[in-house]
């Protein structure tokens, strides 16, 4: 099996042609739609160094999760009945 001939950096294959691509080549077209649609987090620095991994990161955050969904209290609301029972 023979091995494709390798193109040059910055050259177009044999099969294409500048003519195809009326607008022409524009480097990091589709980067902000990507952007918006990713669900890529950066880590700081100081904050990648203390997980090993991708699943420590998401052990640790579901903690976090549920550890707040147990100690929020729902917010109640008082009505006039419970008020005038508590007044005497």
């Amino acid at each position: 099996m023979k091995k494709a001939k390798r193109t040059k950096k910055g050259e177009l294959r044999a099969e294409y042609k500048r003519s195809d691509f009326p607008k022409g080549f524009v480097r990091g077209k589709y980067a902000e739609r990507l952007r918006k649609s990713s669900n890529v987090v950066v880590l700081e620095p100081e904050v990648a160094q203390a997980f090993p991994n991708q699943k420590a990161v998401n052990n640790a955050l579901l903690s976090l999760i549920q550890i707040a969904k147990k100690t929020t209290r729902p917010k109640s609301r008082s009505t006039d009945r419970t008020k005038k029972r508590h007044a005497g």
